[in-house]
């Protein structure tokens, strides 16, 4: 059984190669502010009205049917009659989906003082984040849905959002900051930043899971891989 991940996210595909798993990496093509302020207009709310768990299992189930559904080879684009197109979609990205098999998508926000914040992306907006961090705690939420994929189209899907507190060090250092922030790493990470990289001396203490701070928590993609019918171990790459 092979597992497609529908993300370019380094931490995502570490964790399953990790644990056995060799995905398929085909990027969504999902507009994320685009899809999360239609979700919230079709809801009567505003993106800020949303939780973060519903946002992140939004995202991640978009993600995943966007790929579920990416077609073979020459044949015309097909999408799920709930997933919109953004009005302007980027072009499809490289890469053949099996026809069969499981597809995943997973996304992930780090909600602090009741705000949720995605990646910084900017040095300055980083710098802010971890200065308000400092000593303090938050919750870093992963959404995940699993599409199985059967002669080419989208089937059945299963979702759920693990959650995950970080706690960070008191202690940090104006001097230990700029070289953080210097080193490129928390701009591209939800809540800037990581626990399994340069970011981890700066974590006092994680309550949870701690695969779902560093972006997808393996016990939940087993128990939707099982709610599909399909066992964890079935996805493992076999090995000679």
């Amino acid at each position: 059984m092979r597992l497609t991940l529908a993300s370019t996210s380094p931490a995502r595909k570490m964790l399953l190669e990790q644990a056995g798993v060799q995905p398929l990496i085909v990027p969504s093509r999902v507009d994320e502010d685009w899809a999360i302020e239609h979700y919230a207009e079709g809801r009567g709310l505003t993106v800020a009205d949303l939780a973060p768990a519903d946002i992140v299992l939004e995202l991640a189930r978009r993600k995943a049917l966007d790929v579920a559904e990416r077609p073979a080879t020459g044949e015309p684009t097909r999408r799920p009659s709930d997933v919109p197109a953004a009005p302007s979609p980027s072009p499809s990205p490289k890469g053949d989906v099996p026809a069969n098999g499981l597809v995943l998508g997973g996304d992930s926000m780090f909600e602090f003082d009741g705000v949720v914040h995605g990646k910084p992306h900017e040095p300055e907006v980083a710098r802010a984040r971890w200065l308000a961090q400092r000593g303090r705690t938050g919750t870093l939420w992963s959404g995940h849905w699993l599409v199985e994929r059967r002669d080419g189209h989208a089937g059945r899907g299963v979702g759920a959002v693990a959650s995950a507190t970080v706690t960070f060090v008191d202690d940090l250092g104006d001097d230990e900051l700029d070289a953080y922030i210097a080193s490129g790493e928390p701009l591209k990470v939800a809540g800037a930043f990581t626990i399994d990289s340069l970011g981890g001396a700066f974590i006092e203490r994680i309550e949870g899971d701690p695969s779902t701070v560093v972006g997808m928590s393996l016990p939940t993609v087993r128990r939707l891989a099982r709610d599909l019918g399909v066992r964890w171990t079935d996805l493992w790459t076999q090995r000679s």
